[in-house]
Parts: structure tokens; sequence; C-alpha cells
């Protein structure tokens, strides 16, 4: 989700996390925003996130490169918080 007045994470359909960001999708502006916004939610360093698939898209697939061993823990308290 880009461009609007909310920003923040939600999870979607299964799988999925939803990332919204303020900036416009122009440039890959929105594309860098949601993945610096997803990095800090998941606490890992920015470099670690790798854009597989989706760069036109609103809908991207993102790779975690060296994850942390606590990843899906840390998936599960974003998804208990929501």
């Amino acid at each position: 989700m880009v461009g609007g007045h909310y920003a923040g994470t939600a999870f979607g359909r299964p799988g999925s996390l939803i990332v919204a960001v303020r900036e416009r999708a122009v440039d890959g502006k929105a594309t860098a925003a949601a993945l610096a916004a997803l990095a800090q939610v998941l606490d890992v360093p920015a470099r670690s996130l790798r854009l597989v698939a989706g760069a036109a898209g609103r809908d991207k697939i993102v790779a975690v490169t060296d994850p942390p061993p606590d990843l899906a823990a840390r998936l599960d308290a974003l998804r208990a918080a929501r």
C-alpha cells in the first residue's frame, strides 16, 4: 500500500505481510521504503533483505539473506500484536 496516510504493517492472506508506506510508487521510492520498514519491524539489517519479485507491482516477494534463527518467532510476535 503506497502513498496513503497510514504507514505500518498488518497481516493479509496466509503467508503474507502487508507493509504500508507513505512514499509514492515513483522511481522505486515506495519499494525502498517498504523494504526499510520491513527490515525495521523484523529487526534485521536492511542489507539482508532482497527483492525477489514484484519490483514494478503492488505485491512483492522478499527473501531474508542469512535470517536470524528466531525469524519465525518475530513474525509470530507481529501477528499476535495485530
